[in-house]
């Protein structure tokens, strides 16, 4: 009974601390006090399935004083369609607004990683870079001859045709692929008219190589879709000069808070929480590169 009594105990406090961690999100932390001209760093790394923390943290930095620019240090596959939006429309505004926002593109910058650097004063991209990948991709996963191996039959009572286009627990018909391609055909549209506008570049030049092919950094400098080539510190010296920073700037990077929850278990709760991100919430419409 009191072995019991301890595991519910235990249960209950991992619980209680998973939900006060906030589940493991990320946010960055800047020190902006005191004087001096500074260049921020955010990084976007990984799938992008949320803008919510990305935005939240821009919108600060954008309205601070003591920031001069904004570094964007992209290292990213993209990700879902919506959140690359958001994303890009904030750097686009910060741009506009008059404050120097710089990407600096890492080893992988593409599809959705791509999109969000559109919206930048400038884009330096590594010779070793992959990126472009522009294209939508939509995959739905079909169960149904495991569910015929295992004897599972799923009832549907849906209030249209369409409803349940795309359920793994059917076959997709034709009408079904003519919806979703569609929508693909639309998200496309809306990828190429944003790289066509910020890139200068005719559409019709740009259908010719934005047909979902990667490019290193120095065939896309070529192409026209990045401004410069160079590594992380050109990067900076560019958003220095952008801003008319003198002297040597003073570069405030993010990090990641540490929960509680990272604390006690370490690197476990961390994993657990990005394999939910990376294979439960991905969006159907992606800007990826897979």
């Amino acid at each position: 009974m009191w072995t019991i009594g301890i595991v519910l105990a235990l249960g209950i406090l991992m619980i209680v601390i998973i939900i006060m961690s906030g589940g493991g999100a990320e946010e960055g932390e800047y020190d902006l006090s005191g004087s001096g001209q500074r260049i921020a760093v955010v990084n976007i790394t990984g799938t992008i399935l949320s803008s919510r923390e990305t935005v939240s943290t821009l919108k600060s930095l954008a309205e601070s004083p003591n920031v001069s620019a904004i570094l964007l240090r992209v290292d990213s596959p993209g990700g879902g369609v919506a959140a690359s939006q958001e994303i890009y429309e904030e750097i686009k505004s910060i741009r506009d607004s008059g404050k120097p926002i710089v990407v600096s593109m890492g080893a992988l910058a593409a599809s959705g990683g791509y999109y969000v650097s559109c919206g930048a004063s400038r884009i330096v991209a590594n010779p070793g870079t992959v990126t472009g990948s522009i294209g939508v991709i939509a995959t739905f996963p079909n169960f149904t001859k495991l569910m015929e191996k295992v004897g599972l039959q799923m009832n549907v009572v849906k209030s249209g045709e369409y409803k349940d286009a795309g359920s793994p627990f059917r076959p997709a018909t034709k009408e079904d692929e003519e919806i979703f391609q569609n929508v693909v055909d639309d998200t496309y549209s809306q990828f190429l008219n944003v790289v066509s506008s910020e890139r200068k570049l005719p559409l019709e030049k740009l259908r010719k190589f934005a047909d979902g092919r990667v490019f290193t950094g120095v065939q896309a400098l070529k192409l026209g879709l990045v401004d410069t080539l160079g590594s992380y510190e050109d990067a900076v010296n560019v958003a220095a000069k952008l801003a008319g920073v003198k002297g040597k700037p003073v570069v405030v990077e993010a990090h990641r808070q540490r929960t509680l929850a990272d604390l006690i278990f370490g690197d476990l709760f961390s994993n657990l929480h990005f394999f939910e991100k990376d294979f439960i919430e991905q969006p159907i419409l992606q800007y990826k590169m897979n």
